[in-house]
């Protein structure tokens, strides 16, 4: 539902500059209460490099102008080196990026329009920033929403899960080195702008590179990651997630380590706010946050902290394919978490003889998109493809339905021939016809099997008892299904391979699943609102990009080659957006494209390409970044390019090629 009448009338400033101690500027778009000037409003901050003019223009009209137009300051900021802001981005969540912060909050408390309390949201690095900011404590930060972010940089972003790497990595790192190259505008930032834009130019670097560059859970991870001292933050927190995202996990671990007040939501949601939530259903997430925002900045109860503290869509169970606009289930709640309810059930795996796991490099091709964004073939699909590549564990079917909720775990005594191996274990709900859904699942580089910050390599023939927990889940198995527990030695292409197939030998474990039972009060929890948002005019979508997901296997030379492309990587079929208040056409396509030959692991090839033009009557900017990974069996290597033109003038051009070591990877 799109509201055009607000309960009070706004007044917006396209551009406003917000100063930092250094001299710097930070570009923001604000909206606000026409009275704010007499009758100053608390204020809501986003935070994030992901230019307020343009790209994320459409989603902040929809949801900034609702919260303004019911007695909010809303702004959208810009970091420091992005959109119009000053400076360069050196990289995620950099001390100066929270510095900033802390400055831009004490700025706007200080405005006349606002009467001091401020609040932060952010999905993504914005939910991540809300965090780290909120450990910071600034005086004027009253409260935060965080959907989407992380507690631990290492464990649970991504670049590593279990101490594998991620070949979101790579492709995650295409994207900000590419972000990181678009120009400022020239409407905006007048004739300085090429000289802004070569500096971002200039500055720019791959970022895949800079993240290997740390294997090991080291300094650089813990800084920005809320959850070595939760402590540090007092502030109220709601936490928000989703069940189709890659970021569920800190939402409990949010609520179990903060000690202030908290909340959490889990949906089924992809990497999307509540309100645009995919798979569905969506919920009135703009009048929940109002809530929050009127009971922590307004003094008015709204009942928002007498409810549950964790409040979670229990999924049923589905067909397995690689899209659902809606997913079935119910909401449910615990008053508190960790939830005393929960009762943990013990399965055995293993009686009798040892079992060898010695998967194909392959094995993963069902597994979806390590982050979803509700798109077409982003959730897992039928797992039987693989399934049969892995070693697997069916117990009876279930004479009764059995609900869970929480960290599904394994503990397993392995044995491998090679120092290197990882293991990933898909827990499964298996229907009578066969067909296999992935409800959860987990990854372990065993020589991580200690500690992230002290890998050590195994010692083929000895064996060790790894613990292995899955990914937080709330899930329904029905009467008459099977669980399935299914672990193989490669998970392609959502983690890297160990450099050698390994042998892994398992002598016996056990699955701890967390059963909920029923609770009576679900049934009598309150509804959400419907969807509400503003309208937005003036933003076309004149093309909408095609798209595919392909698996390609070539019989004779046994490469696997796996894409997922929007326009084929080509501008002329790629997405074309026009954006009327700013006179801006915007185009973009990207290509991504991952490929390993059957029983050579050292031939994995991870590729990244994007294309974007923005462009207006008498001037145009466009970028090109390439990045591509492979590795031996000692060091990884990053090969990028980045090019940049204005109009058909190239304006820079430059290539890497950088060798890292392997650091028990």
């Amino acid at each position: 539902m799109t509201r055009s009448a607000l309960p009070q009338a706004l007044r917006e400033i396209e551009t406003l500059w917000i100063a930092m101690p250094d001299g710097a500027r930070l570009s923001a778009r604000l909206w606000l209460p026409e009275t704010a000037e007499h009758r100053p409003v608390p204020a809501i901050v986003e935070y994030i490099p992901y230019r307020r003019r343009d790209f994320t223009r459409a989603r902040d009209e929809a949801m900034h102008r609702y919260v303004a137009g019911h007695g909010y300051a809303a702004l959208r900021i810009d970091l420091r080196g992005s959109g119009d802001s000053d400076g360069v981005l050196g990289d995620e969540y950099l001390p100066v990026e929270q510095d900033d912060a802390v400055a831009a909050i004490a700025w706007i408390a200080a405005q006349p329009w606002c009467n001091g309390m401020v609040g932060m949201i952010g999905k993504s690095w914005g939910g991540f920033a809300a965090l780290q900011v909120a450990a910071r404590r600034p005086a004027a930060l009253k409260a935060v929403v965080a959907v989407c972010a992380t507690d631990d940089r290492y464990a649970d972003d991504a670049h590593y899960m279990g101490g594998c790497l991620l070949n979101e990595n790579l492709t995650w790192g295409s994207a900000l080195f590419t972000f990181n190259a678009y120009p400022p505008d020239p409407l905006v930032v007048g004739e300085r702008w090429r000289a802004m834009w070569l500096e971002r130019l200039n500055a720019n670097q791959p970022f895949p590179a800079t993240w290997l560059r740390h294997q090991r859970r080291d300094n650089y991870w813990r800084h920005g990651s809320v959850g070595e001292d939760f402590g540090l933050i007092q502030c109220p927190v709601y936490a928000v997630g989703g069940w189709a995202d890659a970021y569920v996990n800190a939402v409990p671990r949010l609520l179990a380590g903060l000690r202030g007040p908290r909340k959490g939501l889990i949906g089924p949601w992809a990497h999307l706010y509540p309100h645009e939530g995919v798979p569905g259903p969506a919920i009135g997430f703009l009048q929940e946050i109002l809530r929050w925002w009127d009971y922590w900045l307004g003094d008015r109860e709204t009942g928002v902290m007498a409810e549950p503290m964790l409040r979670l869509w229990m999924q049923a169970s589905v067909p397995p394919v690689g899209f659902h606009s809606e997913r079935p289930g119910r909401w449910v709640a615990e008053a508190v978490w960790p939830s005393p309810r929960i009762q943990t059930q013990r399965h055995r795996l293993v009686d009798g003889a040892p079992a060898l796991i010695r998967s194909r490099p392959a094995t993963g091709l069902a597994a979806g998109a390590w982050c979803g964004f509700g798109a077409a073939g982003d959730q897992p699909g039928d797992q039987r493809i693989d399934d049969a590549h892995s070693l697997r564990f069916d117990m009876a079917p279930l004479a009764e339905p059995l609900e869970i909720l929480g960290v599904p775990t394994l503990a397993l005594d392995v044995e491998a021939d090679r120092p290197r191996a990882m293991l990933a274990v898909r827990l499964c709900d298996v229907a009578p016809d066969g067909a296999s859904l992935r409800v959860t699942y987990g990854l372990l580089n065993l020589a991580h099997r200690e500690d992230s910050a002290r890998p050590t390599p195994l010692r083929p023939g000895h064996r060790y008892r790894v613990q292995i927990p899955l990914n937080c889940i709330a899930h329904a198995f029905p009467a008459g299904h099977r669980i399935r527990v299914a672990i193989s030695t490669a998970y392609w292409p959502i983690a890297w391979p160990s450099p050698e197939i390994a042998s892994v030998t398992l002598h016996g474990g056990t699955l701890d699943l967390p059963v909920r039972p029923p609770a009576p009060g679900d049934a009598a929890l309150t509804t959400f609102a419907p969807v509400e948002r503003t309208s937005v005019a003036g933003i076309h979508e004149l093309r909408r990009a095609t798209s595919r997901r392909t698996v390609e296997q070539d019989p004779t030379s046994g490469e696997v080659t796996y894409t997922v492309a929007r326009g084929e990587g080509d501008l002329a079929q790629g997405s074309l957006t026009r954006f009327e208040a700013i006179d801006l056409d915007l185009g973009a396509a990207s290509l991504r494209r991952f490929s390993i030959r059957e029983g050579d692991p050292l031939s994995a090839v991870a590729e990244a390409r994007q294309r974007v033009r923005l462009a207006r009557a008498g001037w145009s900017a466009s970028v090109e970044t390439w990045l591509r990974q492979t590795a031996t069996l000692d060091a990884f290597r990053i090969e990028a390019r980045l090019t940049a033109h204005t109009g058909e003038a190239l304006v820079f051009e430059h290539e890497w090629d950088i060798s890292i070591p392997r650091d028990n990877l």
